[in-house]
């Protein structure tokens, strides 16, 4: 079957049909009256997914895999709706003499290549934000830390050129203190290292958001922000 958000129309309207009925025969799944040949071919990608299941009666209902999937569809165009991403930033904070330092990760993967900001990574199916904060700060970085869950942010980044949307994300921003372990600096994709603000602030290519960031973590309550920023498609 075709990836989620290039799904065939036909099958986009094989779920349509579902998402109303507890379970449907063939004929009546065929709202778009389409050769059975071509019919027949939809309806199989469709079951070899594991979207959709034949009962013992011979109709067709959904999965729970399916129920899932086509609940993200937008009705009335037939197909699925993007929806933001959710992903935790870890801001690892340590004080160095009469420093404060910041343990900030420089990209060095597609897209933003070569931009710095902090770790971050997506939130895994069923895992706890908790889970996904810790799992990301020892993959990403080889350390352990007291975890603190002190901001939001909705981040999205558009085209300067068309003003297109290249990305749609919310982020938890978690502190990291008392860390420990040893510092991986180097891995695929990136590079990891304590930086002062200002060190930060400098950086050729820093993502906007970092300031933003910043004052999350170092303030004492709970902030949630919102903006949208603007890339030239070199930048991304």
């Amino acid at each position: 079957m075709a990836t989620e958000l290039e799904i065939h129309q036909a099958q986009a309207q094989i779920l349509k049909t579902l998402l109303f009925k507890t379970e449907a025969r063939f004929r009546d799944l065929n709202t778009q009256k389409l050769t059975t040949d071509h019919f027949t071919f939809h309806l199989k990608q469709l079951v070899e997914a594991k979207i959709i299941e034949k009962t013992l009666k011979g109709t067709y209902q959904l999965t729970a895999k399916g129920k899932e999937f086509a609940n993200r569809f937008d009705t009335e165009k037939v197909a699925l709706e993007k929806q933001a991403k959710a992903a935790v930033c870890i801001v690892a904070i340590k004080k160095e003499g009469t420093k404060i330092q910041y343990l900030s990760q420089q990209r060095l993967k597609n897209p933003f290549f070569g931009y710095r900001g902090f770790v971050t990574g997506k939130l895994r199916w069923g895992e706890e934000l908790w889970e996904t904060a810790a799992r990301e700060l020892k993959e990403e970085t080889g350390l352990n830390g007291k975890l603190e869950f002190c901001g939001m942010e909705h981040k999205m980044d558009y085209s300067k050129e068309d003003r297109q949307i290249l990305e749609d994300k919310f982020f938890y921003i978690i502190r990291a203190t008392q860390t420990k372990g040893t510092l991986i600096e180097d891995f695929e994709g990136g590079k990891n290292g304590w930086l002062t603000e200002k060190e930060i602030l400098n950086e050729p290519k820093v993502f906007e958001d970092v300031p933003d960031i910043l004052k999350v973590v170092k303030g004492k309550k709970f902030t949630f922000g919102e903006k949208k920023f603007y890339y030239s498609k070199k930048q991304y």
